[in-house]
This record gives structure tokens, C-alpha cells and sequence, in this order.
């Protein structure tokens, strides 16, 4: 099922906040869009119908679920930490997943993410809900 934009109105002082944060390009990464979310005053999970409301893409996902971020290998203790809170099958939500990487590190749970079959949900930008496998990096 396909997630609804909502939409938002966002002022000039807004739209002035996302641009200047934007990276080399035009996309507003993962993490600047958290930030921004707390600038411009809304909720994080708004940032994505945000965006879209002014033609941005959110990139680099932090978890390795889209962008370009360069990955380093698995690691077998944190896919452990994470596979004890999957829901069914091996999803967990990008908000458990950003909890569980307070142990150790965002990058290294993102590494562990995008190498192994873990499926990501619920991101909180609003980005997506479900993540619908791997994406063949060969094809981009």
C-alpha cells in the first residue's frame, strides 16, 4: 500500500533553511534533514512530504537503505543485537535501529544493514514504511 503525502505548507523562512542545507547535490541528506526537521519546527517523520512539497530528495540514508554512503563490512555481534528485535521476519524499524546503534555506531549498524538481509521499516523521515529488499547498487 502506497503511503500518502501529506501536505505541508512550509513559509519562506522554511524553504530558505532546507536549501542551505542542501548537499553539493541538491539532495538533503539523512541526517541534515533531522536536524532541519528541529529548525524549521516539524516532526521529523514530516520531512519527506516536506521535501517532495518543494521538489528535494532526501539521500544517503544512514541505515544504507538508498543514497550513496560508502559501507564498510557486516559485523556479526550487531547483526545479533539487531536480529533479537525483529518483528517478522528480519524487519526492524529505522527507529530501533537508530536506539540499538547508541551501543556502537550509526555507520556501523548501516554497514551491517545494507550487507545482510535485514529489512528496514518505518523510516523516520517518512521516507518509507516498508522496504521491499535489497536494491541492486549495480543498476543505479
Amino acid at each position: 500500500m502506497a503511503k500518502l503525502q501529506k501536505h505541508i505548507k512550509l513559509d519562506g523562512t522554511q524553504i530558505d533553511l532546507i536549501l542551505t542545507n542542501l548537499d553539493n547535490d541538491g539532495r538533503l541528506s539523512c541526517l541534515k534533514a533531522f536536524k532541519v526537521a528541529r529548525l524549521i519546527g516539524l516532526k521529523a517523520i514530516d520531512m519527506s512530504d516536506a521535501c517532495k512539497s518543494i521538489g528535494i530528495k532526501i539521500s544517503n540514508c544512514e541505515l544504507g537503505v538508498f543514497g550513496k554512503i560508502n559501507f564498510k563490512n557486516s559485523e556479526e555481534a550487531i547483526y545479533c543485537k539487531i536480529s533479537k528485535n525483529f518483528t517478522q521476519g528480519k524487519d526492524i524499524s529505522c527507529k530501533t535501529l537508530w536506539y540499538i546503534a547508541q551501543e556502537s555506531s550509526l555507520r556501523r549498524v548501516g554497514s551491517t544493514v545494507k550487507n545482510t538481509d535485514i529489512q528496514v521499516t518505518n523510516c523516520q523521515l517518512g521516507c518509507f514504511t516498508q522496504r521491499k529488499g535489497h536494491r541492486d547498487e549495480s543498476k543505479s
